[in-house]
């Protein structure tokens, strides 16, 4: 089965890309894995406190997975999956897409702000070449209406 992947991260523009990958998996008979990094630097302290600090983190990222992952079942029937990874966030995307054959499409959501889509567009577009799949990037700012005309 063709897995839509998409980033779960703070972002405001990752609530569109998650209703796109959601929207065109059910249409498409297809999947969605749910992908969020967290970044190595968040757990530079001493042992423990970086354990406690990453168990946190992980707790965090599945009650946010939660949400989204509750709507995509109830809403558009579609059962997504979970993977959290610890690296650099372009590095562990691009890694994730490389070795996982499931994935079908990368699904990243684009700022609309002044200051251009956001860092994992801009290094991701960059890599678009050698990736082995291709990339949609949903803008932040486009309505449910709109997105569910598109899917």
């Amino acid at each position: 089965m063709r897995k839509f992947m998409v980033v779960l991260d703070d972002s405001r523009e990752c609530l569109n890309a998650m209703r796109y990958a959601a929207m065109r998996a059910a249409r498409t008979q297809g999947g969605v894995k749910v992908l969020s990094v967290i970044p190595p630097e968040e757990f530079n302290h001493w042992l423990g406190v970086g354990d406690l600090m990453r168990e946190e983190h992980r707790e965090r990222i599945e009650a946010h997975f939660e949400v989204f992952a509750k709507w995509m079942r109830d809403k558009q029937g579609v059962d997504p999956e979970l993977v959290i990874r610890e690296g650099e966030p372009v590095a562990e995307i691009i890694a994730q897409v490389t070795e996982d054959p499931e994935v079908g499409v990368l699904v990243l959501g684009a700022a609309s702000d002044r200051k251009g889509p956001g860092p994992l567009v801009t290094q991701l577009t960059k890599s678009a070449g050698s990736l082995p799949i291709p990339i949609t990037i949903v803008p932040g700012d486009m309505s449910k209406e709109r997105l569910e005309k598109i899917t």
